[in-house]
């Protein structure tokens, strides 16, 4: 009953709703404003970056840029704590602890998978790709990737999978409304992404797709640790091994993907065969059973979820 976690908070539900809509909306004027510059000074986002990078280098951009989530996931967690009164725990997870191996386990598995694929790929079409390892540079990277990826990772799964999963969930009582829009509106998020001027719109069923993987993890495992973990191995694999000129995640990787960018619709195919076969396998490690339950079924009330859990609310407890 992760959806129902967000009942354990002191406030009113619509206070779910502030970050997200307010990140929603700063990024959509980020949108707007972005390609009315582009519109008038007739460059891409994608050279607007390189000359950013050529001036602070290509660590020092990526750090200021993660930053900004980290100042982001830190905001996320005092308001939960302090504003809405909710527990970390119960924001995370409806287990009675986080599941630490949980997340790691993801981590290994998506980082080994996804990084498998990643040398399969250069091997086999090596006219594409420059090897590009310089440990100089490397080394450092790695470190910044540890350290700061996981705050921008855990920050959209925190405010998307956590607080608006929760929060919709709740004001719907509809799960597979909650887990739909918020993995659409996961998606909508990248929009100005430099892969989708580059690419085209297409490239959002991949967001989008994700975004479903995403919550679908979530809702099943009843927990935010899968979708944690896999997403901060998803981005700290990408940009360790390989990143191109025209990807938002620019790095000194072992890799550079110099060919033409493309994205053809048989491109999906990890979406629409590889994701429900990933589901599949954790399902069977993590014995998930009520699959369309958990996926489409209805939000307890509050009044059924704190005498079915045999808990106290907050909401009916004095303070003094």
């Amino acid at each position: 009953m992760y959806i129902e976690q967000g009942y354990k908070g002191k406030l009113g539900i619509w206070n779910a709703f502030i970050l997200p809509v307010g990140f929603i909306l700063l990024m959509t004027f980020n949108y707007f404003a972005t390609k009315a510059f582009l519109d008038e000074s007739g460059e891409s986002t994608s050279e607007i970056m390189q000359t950013m990078i050529d001036q602070m280098g290509t660590l020092p951009f990526l750090a200021i840029n993660l930053m900004v989530f980290v100042i982001g996931l830190i905001i996320v967690f005092i308001w939960v704590k302090f504003i809405n009164g909710q527990s970390l725990t119960s924001f995370t997870t409806s287990r009675s602890r986080i599941d630490w191996k949980r997340i790691f386990t993801m981590f290994f598995i998506w980082a080994v998978f996804q990084g498998g694929m990643i040398f399969m790929t250069a091997l086999n079409a090596p006219e594409d790709y420059v090897y590009n390892l310089q440990w100089d540079k490397f080394i450092p990277l790695v470190i910044l990737s540890l350290l700061m990826f996981p705050f921008q990772t855990s920050f959209e799964e925190y405010l998307f999978r956590g607080q608006l999963l929760q929060g919709l969930g709740i004001a719907t009582k509809s799960r597979a409304i909650s887990w739909i829009v918020t993995s659409v509106l996961f998606g909508l998020m990248h929009a100005a992404n430099p892969e989708v001027e580059t690419l085209g719109p297409v490239v959002m069923v991949f967001y989008i797709g994700t975004g479903l993987l995403l919550g679908a993890m979530t809702l099943l495992d009843e927990g935010l640790e899968l979708a944690l973990g896999f997403h901060a191995a998803n981005n700290i694999t990408a940009a360790l091994l390989m990143t191109s000129t025209w990807t938002a995640i620019q790095t000194d990787s072992v890799f550079i993907d110099m060919s033409e960018p493309t994205f053809a619709w048989t491109d999906t195919l990890s979406i629409f065969i590889g994701y429900p076969i990933l589901l599949i396998i954790l399902g069977k490690i993590y014995n998930w059973k009520n699959w369309k339950e958990k996926l489409f079924g209805r939000v307890l009330d509050r009044k059924e979820f704190f005498e079915k859990e045999g808990t106290n609310d907050p909401q009916s407890t004095p303070e003094f």
